[in-house]
């Protein structure tokens, strides 16, 4: 059974930075899109970035200019660097790997921003 794992979360002050990774517990066949979501305490799901098999990517609005997803295909992991982090970043983070036959999806890693 795969699993996504994730790490770099935890406390950090308005305008500090983190960076989240989130790697696969074994290879996986031709993942297509990797996407980061996050979830604020009474708020749905929602997606803040994502990059496709070629390096396309996606951003947010609220997260344009401040966050940079990146992947490495070789290591099965993908990255999210969150520079000048906000309040309303708090929220846990989701990474979820898209492949033809199936999706995956990591625990979450709580982020929490101090203003």
């Amino acid at each position: 059974q795969v699993q996504l794992v994730e790490s770099g979360g935890g406390l950090v002050q308005a305008g500090g930075s983190l960076r989240l990774s989130c790697a696969a517990s074994r290879s996986i066949f031709s993942i297509n899109t990797m996407r980061w979501y996050r979830q604020a305490p009474g708020k749905e799901r929602e997606l803040v970035a994502d990059i496709t098999s070629g390096g396309g990517t996606y951003y947010a609005d609220s997260v344009k200019g401040r966050f940079t997803i990146s992947r490495d295909n070789g290591k099965n992991t993908v990255y999210l660097q969150m520079n000048s982090l906000k309040p309303e970043d708090t929220a846990v983070y989701y990474c979820k790997f898209e492949t033809t036959w199936y999706d995956y999806w990591g625990q979450g890693t709580q982020v929490t921003v101090s203003s």
